[in-house]
């Protein structure tokens, strides 16, 4: 499994004296960005790309840098969702997320359901579409949804071909006119919509995140906020300045990949102004996470000091470290940490039958707070844990990105 820095940042670390005051249900914004790896944030230390809404989690709450999830999409989001590893799942592979089993006895149950049962309105905005042969995420337990096929979907058909001509970057060698493919409608709720040449999805899918907030801001809400950034196809973005004169197809590539994270920082920073305005940032855990690492394409270009880190997309190898930059440096954690589990997320009556229990270690909970009473989860008979350590033991790979942030 890659390490993820997961950056559990806090939007509010208040004292053990003021605790009181925070609501029992905070609400839950949960980032997740999409091959995104460790040497891409600059609290990181990354040479080249400045984060500086991403950092202020960083420095404001608590970041885990030793933290792991599954090397690719699909696989990642599954063990994030369920809280259960692929070898339980089947999530093993892209293509084997469509085996996650979603009704009967041998029903998986994702974050929403459980939330749901606490009180929480749900929603789940941007990408889906490794998980939607097993269901679309109202059938997983959304209340609301925004969703669109495929991965990396900036622009539509026509305005992607024009990006890319006028940027003269290389463009996808098996695309039609250098474009990857034809990101076809999008999904709001039951509704199917066609993106206009002028529409970008990731502002599409921002304006749709500060609507369900703002509509739900009286009461306990759970936002699953799926980002389109930074997987290929990399286009640019409608910040992006024309490129400068004499760059090579390279450069010019690099520009415009520097202009997308530029772009989700921005995002994030919109997110956070708008909880503030709405005056929730102090009840809102806002999580920030890479899903798998940095892409191929772009792992050569992820450095820290000069350094190229190991562990990109689809690696199992890796290098980690404990940063001293942030609030602070956690523990060893993991992906399956953080889908709320029986004994911390509820009241017993609420837990989970036991056959799905079957998670390793300690909940999130009891990482970020050292004198939590948050128990171990129990165990139903399975693996022992001897033998589930050895299946999930792959080195920590640096080049990934986990970031969180909690209002406790």
């Amino acid at each position: 499994m890659n390490p993820i820095l997961i950056l559990l940042t806090a939007v509010l670390l208040a004292p053990l004296a003021a605790l009181h005051a925070v609501p029992a249900k905070p609400n839950i914004v949960f980032i997740l960005a999409d091959d995104l790896g460790f040497a891409e944030i600059s609290a990181n230390g990354s040479d080249r790309y400045q984060t500086p809404h991403i950092d202020s989690l960083a420095k404001t709450g608590i970041r885990f840098s030793r933290f792991y999830t599954a090397p690719l999409c699909g696989p990642s989001r599954a063990l994030i969702l369920t809280g259960r590893y692929a070898f339980r799942t089947g999530a093993v592979t892209q293509d084997a997320c469509a085996s996650i089993v979603r009704t009967g006895e041998k029903a998986e149950v994702m974050i929403p359901t459980v939330l749901k049962k606490a009180g929480y309105t749900t929603a789940m905005i941007g990408k889906w579409g490794q998980l939607l042969p097993a269901g679309d995420a109202a059938e997983w337990g959304f209340d609301h949804m925004m969703s669109f096929k495929a991965s990396g979907v900036y622009w539509n058909k026509a305005a992607a071909a024009t990006w890319v001509k006028q940027y003269g970057l290389d463009g996808d060698k098996f695309g039609e006119g250098g474009v990857r493919a034809n990101p076809g409608p999008y999904n709001i709720n039951a509704k199917k919509l066609t993106m206009a040449d002028h529409e970008y999805m990731p502002d599409l899918m921002h304006k749709d995140a500060m609507a369900f907030i703002k509509e739900n801001k009286d009461r306990p809400f759970f936002l699953y906020y799926s980002l389109a950034q930074v997987h290929s196809q990399i286009l640019p973005t409608p910040d992006s300045a024309p490129p400068a004169p004499g760059l090579d197809a390279a450069a010019r590539y690099l520009q415009v990949y520097r202009d997308n994270i530029t772009y989700m920082d921005k995002l994030v920073g919109k997110l956070l102004a708008e909880l503030e305005r709405l005056k929730l940032r102090n009840n809102t855990v806002v999580l920030f996470m890479g899903d798998n690492g940095t892409a191929k394409a772009n792992a050569d270009h992820a450095t820290i000091g000069g350094r190229r880190l190991i562990g990109q997309k689809g690696g199992m190898e890796g290098w980690c470290r404990s940063s001293s930059v942030g609030a602070a440096s956690r523990p060893q954690a993991g992906s399956t940490k953080t889908s709320p589990t029986p004994p911390t997320c509820s009241p017993p009556s609420r837990r989970l039958p036991a056959r799905r229990c079957r998670r390793t270690g300690s909940s999130m909970a009891r990482a970020c707070c050292p004198k939590s009473k948050a128990r171990r989860n129990p165990r139903a008979p399975g693996p022992s844990p001897k033998s589930e350590r050895a299946t999930t033991s792959a080195k920590p790979a640096g080049n990934s990105t986990r970031a969180a942030s909690s209002s406790t």
